[in-house]
């Protein structure tokens, strides 16, 4: 069984957690990390050689992604180890077999009872993207609030399809942005709007709670070689988890 644990040291140089310590499963054959925030799924011009590819064929040569998670969104990720176990993962995910599951923080208070969005999105090119009847490819996604508090919403998300900043262009046409998600409309979540009485320090520069937006993949069930299903759920990171402590405490 050859493992991942040969990269500690190149995810250390960058800040960023040991693989031993985002590894949420692993066999033979694959493994499904935690992403980090801030690391880029694939090679990017501006990013460097740090991203989770290059990273994983420090440990295995052959290694994979199977699929792309935007760069400042954590979570679930599977990694193939081999060519059949990435051909069997890029199947599952092209006839749709595989649940992704997401949760966001959006702006304002929404109840979404099992809402379908059913909108095509069309890539523009350089990141972008948009709404088009006419030109885009199919998009579905599946919204469910989860808690609500008195300015934001937790939000579950399922996409079915996997367009580019599905999720989160989907969300903004129901006027809830994600929160931090400046591309689509989405504001900052800062402390001293949800706690009476805060104040900064002389001359300090508030920052807001989460340095990105504030999407998770929560949760990802696929097949795996031998048939079995298989369903792997990741933790919220540290901002992710603040950011809903916070508003549970202030924002109930």
């Amino acid at each position: 069984m050859q493992h991942f644990a040969d990269a500690y040291t190149y995810f250390w140089a960058v800040k960023i957690p040991a693989l031993k310590d985002i590894t949420l499963y692993e066999d033979d054959n694959l493994l499904v990390v935690n992403k980090p925030p801030f690391v880029s799924s694939l090679h990017e011009r501006e990013g460097g050689e740090i991203n989770m590819l290059n990273i994983a064929r420090k440990a295995v040569a052959d290694a994979q992604i199977c699929h792309r998670l935007d760069k400042e969104t954590s979570g679930c990720l599977i990694i193939a180890k081999n060519p059949e176990t990435y051909r069997s993962v890029s199947m599952q995910f092209e006839h749709r077999k595989i649940k992704k599951v997401y949760h966001a923080v959006v702006d304002g208070t929404h109840v979404f009872n099992d809402l379908e969005i059913d909108l095509p999105i069309l890539n523009l090119g350089n990141k972008n993207v948009s709404i088009s009847k006419l030109e885009g490819k199919p998009a579905q996604t599946i919204f469910n609030s989860i808690k609500y508090f008195k300015h934001y919403t937790l939000i579950e998300c399922q996409p079915i399809t996997g367009r580019m900043h599905q999720i989160r262009i989907h969300l903004a046409t129901q006027r809830a942005s994600i929160s931090g998600d400046d591309m689509y409309g989405g504001k900052p979540v800062f402390l001293s709007h949800l706690k009476r009485g805060y104040h900064l320090g002389k001359d300090q520069e508030e920052l807001p709670i989460m340095k990105r937006f504030a999407l998770h993949a929560k949760e990802v069930t696929f097949t795996l070689m031998n048939g079995e299903s298989i369903k792997v759920e990741a933790p919220y990171p540290k901002d992710f988890a603040t950011l809903v402590k916070l508003l549970e405490k202030n924002d109930a």
